[in-house]
């Protein structure tokens, strides 16, 4: 074969090297997907809304910016409680709430962002990840066409603002306050006239008087909202949300479209914001306590007397509707018991950690 023959022949070879490689080189490119995110939240909670904005962010860089979510703070696509119908309809791919907006629809939705005396964030976490929480989660969104992704945790929260101070239960009957998932339904059995806002509404409600008081967070995200100016009573703690457990809703054929390489960024991208809102929440809050107690909130506590009531009420509310709700019963029976046992354990040691050392800092030794 002459050098000409050859040249030929090499050439030929490559032609067609480059013609089967062709398809595998087309097949291993990741494909671009755009998604949009419809939050809860307001774009002025950093903290909450910049949970979404992180998600985001480290879902374009772990796949190199080939999948790319816009979110959108609550009211730009559609109003802050109207999201999980949102993801539910495909009006976007995917959404960050807390699926105890949604009692309405199902009083069971409430477990996976926080009930009344329930799991604080270590022990919330540890029941979805490895008590069942997670499996029991998306048994319930998927009747709904979703699946869900953990979101966040503002850690304890806070129990609230309002306009004049509480001395017993008898306060309490009457009170138009503002309140979210299950909490509502047990300040109901107290006398209270409750009602659902989101974030951004609860302001002027306040500042009108269509309600004399109202719960949100913490200190931090209290702070930008600006109860202090109108209601001065600010009362701790939040007992019907020792912690609140946001969620990343997504539709499920939006989710199953996915290469399964963007499914594991997304979830991983959740599971990295969760501890990043945490420590955000950790971090802020007792700077902006002082702040706000600079600014003339009076600092109190829930009298004994509403606590133990709130107990009463809590649980006779949980039996009543796992009476009438199989699911709810299901679910409860399961964080019950996690519950009462994580309770038992907290109490031995991170309890009597805290007991003595929190009161021997501020020198009651």
């Amino acid at each position: 074969m002459n050098r000409r023959s050859i040249f030929a022949a090499a050439g030929a070879a490559g032609a067609a090297a480059a013609t089967l490689a062709a398809p595998a080189i087309a097949q291993t490119q990741a494909p671009e997907v755009r998604w949009r995110l419809a939050s809860s939240f307001p774009r002025n909670l950093d903290i909450l809304f910049g949970t979404a904005e992180h998600v985001a962010r480290r879902v374009a860089q772990i796949t190199g910016n080939r999948f790319q979510i816009r979110t959108f703070p609550a009211g730009e696509i559609v109003p802050g409680l109207q999201v999980l119908d949102a993801v539910q309809a495909g009006t976007v791919e995917c959404g960050q709430t807390a699926s105890y907006y949604y009692i309405g629809k199902d009083p069971s939705f409430a477990f996976f962002t926080i009930v009344p005396f329930g799991l604080t964030s270590r022990q919330m976490h540890a029941w979805m990840r490895e008590g069942g929480g997670s499996q029991l989660a998306n048994e319930l969104y998927g009747d709904y066409g979703m699946v869900g992704f953990s979101l966040g945790d503002t850690g304890a929260q806070m129990g609230g603002w309002f306009r004049n101070e509480l001395r017993g239960v008898q306060d309490v009957q009457g009170l138009k306050f503002r309140i979210a998932g299950l909490g509502g339904l047990v300040f109901q059995r107290l006398g209270a006239v409750t009602q659902q806002l989101a974030g951004g509404d609860i302001y002027p409600a306040l500042e009108r008087g269509v309600i004399d008081a109202t719960e949100w967070v913490g200190p931090y995200d209290d702070e930008k909202l600006g109860f202090v100016r109108v209601a001065r009573y600010y009362y701790a703690p939040g007992f019907w949300e020792p912690c609140a457990q946001g969620v990343l809703l997504v539709n499920r054929r939006a989710f199953e479209a996915l290469p399964e390489a963007y499914r594991h960024a997304l979830e991983t991208a959740c599971g990295e914001a969760s501890v990043v809102q945490t420590a955000r929440y950790d971090h802020h809050n007792p700077l902006a306590l002082r702040r706000l107690v600079a600014a003339g909130a009076q600092l109190r506590f829930w009298p004994r007397e509403v606590m133990q009531a709130a107990w009463r009420e809590t649980h006779g509310l949980y039996e009543e509707l796992s009476s009438r709700n199989p699911r709810f019963k299901k679910i409860w029976e399961s964080y019950r018991r996690y519950r009462d046992e994580e309770f038992q354990w907290f109490r031995i040691a991170e309890n009597s950690f805290e007991n003595f050392s929190y009161a021997a800092a501020q020198g009651g030794r």
